[in-house]
């Protein structure tokens, strides 16, 4: 027997709920009556806030009856206009996953309580294998206001979920579902694999119970939210301009950051404070960055835990794994925003004053992999916010706090074919972000050169060349 691949609709694929869409699309048609019935608006608002609730449930069962009469072809015409709006709510992270089953072989299948006539259209647009909803009866092309089988929801959903399998040698023991509603925990609970996708507050302390892993298909897997908020949004919130005055920041060229859609972007790496200044320019477009860092930085206590909470993509550097590349390629199939160091490590001591960057070829073979646009990012005066040599930034530093200066630059062109010059054309676009200084050679003072030093070196490497 083989396995299969069960997901919900409502605040699991959508980001919210369908209802108002789909009853928009019904009056359109001039199917269902422009006047609501009442506290029906209520009702969505209440269902998009914190999910499923009895009321709303009694509204969807009560639809077959006020269905009656209505011509079943032209509501199959209302669920296609719908779902060109329907789409748009898709969660980012909704495709690849279904992907990922598809891949494994598994049979992908809706199962919602939405009428099979107005949900069929989106299913098929996203590549669903079948489609387990309810379904009104009709009699000579028209709903007769009864239902043929069960109202999918809870129990009901179960059900039907259960007689589909039945029929096509499917062992839920084996399956995967996704839902983000308490009311189908009973089918959460019938398969192997349950997971509580974006759940209202009480199926959320279900799933802690039993222990069930919680997704957010808005989100890069892993990313955890509370109340519609990741972590990002709170670090945003104390990683304002404003609150660290330690620092000034003089930034150009931030419209330059995608407002939507994925890009990769690059920057030279003076700084562990220049993750905060890219994400300063990442958050006035109001988008979260997403770092590829190394697996120091994920494995310390604490920061780890927070890396990892914010999407960050963890690399072991010398391990010859593409695994980080694949998984910056999934977050970037999701629309997001990931940050690639390619010099990938605070170049030490005097190397720190060379004017030629030199890069590695991860960013280049991200973009070839995914077609991301890359927009490189020029970074000067962070390391005099937190030197090499500190462990923690000057944050004292506040009679005269150092000036950043953040440059954004177009797309770099690139080729897609070879790494190392895309990876050449990529440094060189940095570079030309940066201060005429950053050009000149210099020979720094030994107390320079400490400085570009991690904490404890010793002094025979800081010596004058």
């Amino acid at each position: 027997m083989g396995a299969a691949a069960f997901f919900d609709l409502d605040r699991t694929l959508l980001r919210g709920a369908s209802g108002p869409l789909i009853n928009e699309a019904l009056v359109a048609a001039g199917i269902a009556p422009e006047r609501q019935l009442p506290f029906q608006g209520a009702l969505y608002s209440f269902y998009e806030a914190v999910g499923e609730t009895l009321p709303s449930i009694a509204l969807a069962r009560g639809a077959a009856f006020l269905a009656r009469g209505w011509s079943a072809e032209a509501v199959r015409e209302a669920g296609r206009a719908a779902a060109d709006k329907l789409e748009k709510l898709v969660t980012p992270f909704a495709r690849p996953l279904l992907a990922e089953h598809r891949s494994a072989g598994r049979p992908t299948v809706l199962a919602t309580t939405t009428p099979y006539d107005l949900v069929l259209p989106l299913a098929e647009r996203l590549g669903f294998d079948d489609v387990v909803a309810t379904r009104y009866a009709e009699d000579g092309g028209q709903y007769t206001g009864k239902l043929v089988g069960e109202f999918v929801w809870a129990l009901g959903k179960l059900s039907a979920v259960r007689r589909w399998a039945a029929g096509r040698d499917v062992d839920l023991s084996q399956s995967f579902a996704y839902s983000d509603s308490l009311y189908d925990v009973p089918l959460l609970a019938a398969v192997g694999h349950p997971h509580a996708v974006n759940p209202d507050p009480r199926l959320r302390a279900v799933a802690t119970v039993r222990r069930w892993p919680v997704l957010f298909l808005d989100v890069p897997p892993g990313v955890p939210k509370l109340f519609g908020l990741e972590p990002y949004d709170l670090v945003r919130v104390v990683t304002r301009p404003e609150l660290m005055p330690y620092a000034r920041f003089d930034m150009a060229g931030v419209d330059l950051v995608p407002e939507q859609g994925p890009a990769i972007v690059v920057s030279n790496h003076r700084s562990y404070f220049d993750v905060a200044a890219l994400g300063l320019a990442a958050a006035r477009r109001g988008r979260p960055l997403r770092f590829l860092g190394k697996k120091e930085v994920f494995d310390a206590p604490v920061v780890g835990a927070l890396a990892r909470a914010m999407g960050g993509i963890r690399v072991e550097r010398g391990s010859g794994s593409d695994e980080p590349l694949r998984e910056a390629a999934r977050a970037l199939e999701g629309g997001q925003l990931v940050a690639v160091l390619p010099q990938g490590t605070i170049p030490r001591g005097r190397d720190f004053f060379d004017p030629v960057l030199r890069g590695r070829t991860g960013a280049a073979r991200l973009a070839a992999m995914t077609g991301a646009p890359v927009v490189p990012v020029g970074l000067w005066g962070t390391e005099l916010v937190w030197p090499r040599s500190a462990r923690v930034p000057r944050i004292g530093n506040l009679l005269h706090p150092p000036t950043v200066r953040v440059r954004v630059g177009r797309p770099v062109a690139l080729g897609l074919v070879d790494a190392v010059a895309d990876t050449d054309a990529i440094m060189a676009a940095i570079i030309d972000l940066l201060p005429a200084e950053a050009r000149q050679v210099v020979q720094p003072s030994a107390e320079e050169v400490a400085r570009a030093m991690p904490p404890g070196a010793p002094l025979d490497a800081v010596a004058p060349a």
